[in-house]
């Protein structure tokens, strides 16, 4: 099998994490966003083969300027670091002043009997909205990769059972698909991540940023198989301790044939993404050719 492109996993060791998080229980998190901007970011931004993705996305996608194209990789990075720090400091107790756009719509589903999907990317800092966005009557269950580091998963687990959050990891025998089948028959919400696909998973191709790319089928096919409503979920930095959350409704046709269901689904999601990219074009977060 041809090695991934993305690997599923966040950087570094458990060792690492246990330490950062440590750490963040008494340093200010400005001080290590301080420390990434001056020592980590430019030996990533030298040295990573992230900086060329990050440098073709911003010249040949959103069509900046050289000069304006080589900074934007150098904030890109320096974002993206305090997206991580952020992660392991709400981890290690710290809270972050988040506001929501559209949280009727998932306040209005979440009083259903019926099950909703949302659907994420890899933009902003996604992981805030399950400490954040939470229903009392419903459980959501954010399907997450078997890759990722066991430091991170604790960390996760350790406040997901706060706030009604239960995860369902990606198995190599499929059965997690019984588990969302299941979910969804309870009422219950699945979280997908749309933005990211396994070489051997089945892909929708579609126009985005004005070139094709592939999206996973997957996610459009559980909700137009279950025939259930479908929110686009993005969660942006704002500020040092800000964040902020776009909840979007993805309207389709429930009548039309499945594969159209799913063509109107990735399409409304493609456009909504678009949107959050170019209104935060720093904070795009896929360091591989999404477009290859």
């Amino acid at each position: 099998m041809a090695e991934r492109q993305w690997k599923g996993a966040t950087y570094g060791n458990g060792w690492m994490h246990r330490n950062l998080i440590r750490i963040l229980r008494f340093t200010d998190v400005r001080l290590l966003y301080l420390i990434a901007d001056i020592f980590v970011v430019p030996f990533c931004v030298l040295f990573n083969h992230s900086r060329k993705t990050a440098y073709s996305f911003y010249r040949n996608r959103l069509h900046y300027s050289v000069p304006k194209s080589l900074w934007m990789v150098y904030r890109n990075h320096c974002l993206f670091s305090q997206v991580v720090i952020d992660r392991f400091a709400m981890y290690a107790g710290k809270s972050f002043d988040v506001s929501t756009v559209g949280t009727d719509h998932f306040k209005e589903l979440a009083t259903r009997e019926e099950g909703f999907v949302m659907l994420s990317s890899h933009i902003g800092n996604y992981e805030i909205a399950g400490y954040s966005l939470n229903s009392e009557r419903k459980v959501i269950h954010p399907i997450v990769y078997s890759f990722e580091k066991e430091s991170v998963m604790r960390g996760r687990n350790s406040l997901f059972h706060l706030t009604n959050v239960s995860m369902i990891t990606l198995k190599a025998d499929m059965s997690h698909l019984f588990e969302i089948d299941e979910a969804l028959c309870r009422g219950d919400i699945i979280s997908f991540p749309t933005d990211r696909h396994m070489e051997e998973g089945r892909c929708l191709t579609l126009a985005f940023l004005g070139a094709e790319a592939k999206f996973p089928q997957g996610p459009f096919s559980v909700a137009a198989m279950r025939g259930v409503d479908v929110l686009a979920v993005n969660v942006m930095k704002e500020g040092l301790r800000k964040y902020r959350i776009y909840v979007t409704p993805l309207p389709y046709d429930k009548e039309a044939s499945r594969k159209e269901q799913m063509n109107q689904l990735a399409a409304g999601y493609v456009a909504e993404l678009e949107k959050r990219v170019r209104q935060y074009p720093q904070q795009w977060y896929n360091f591989y050719d999404f477009w290859a």
